[in-house]
């Protein structure tokens, strides 16, 4: 999994165009499930975005998805699970100071946001996690999110 989310940071920018590609067309989907068969389709749908995101970025399904602001790499891969930019910990060479074998997720994310068309947003504050969605579909909760607003 470490070299898969290697591999998305190094190829941000194509990650980011196929998300920015695919984002309506699938918040429309689920919102359409959702009309049709009410709560009945988040089972299959938060099993297939833990599966999808957990292989192509080490997701931990936190369930409040920041990786197209965070140069697709998810924050939480990071043992302190630091939501908003690196520790003090960081080692010289950007290594983890838990993890000392691990590139540090912030220096990560940071190469992959400067690779990104918006890497500013990586500079946004991002709310603390709400543990109480921990496991559960963020492209789901997005997409109930849309259709209310």
């Amino acid at each position: 999994m470490y070299s898969l989310r290697r591999f998305a940071t190094k190829h941000a920018r194509a990650y980011e165009a196929v998300y920015r590609a695919t984002e309506l067309p699938v918040l429309a989907a689920l919102r359409l499930l959702s009309r049709v068969a009410g709560n009945r389709f988040e089972k299959p749908i938060t099993w297939l975005e833990k599966h999808t995101k957990g292989l192509l970025f080490d997701c931990q399904m936190c369930g409040n998805c920041v990786l197209s602001k965070t140069g697709m790499t998810c924050p939480m891969n990071c043992p302190k699970a630091i939501r908003n930019g690196p520790c003090g910990g960081v080692r010289a060479n950007g290594n983890c100071e838990v993890i000392p074998q691990m590139k540090c997720v912030w220096v990560d994310a940071w190469e992959g946001a400067s690779r990104m068309q918006n890497s500013q947003e990586i500079e946004l504050v991002q709310f603390a996690v709400d543990r109480s969605q921990q496991g559960s579909s963020a492209w789901i909760r997005l997409a109930k999110r849309e259709s209310a607003g």
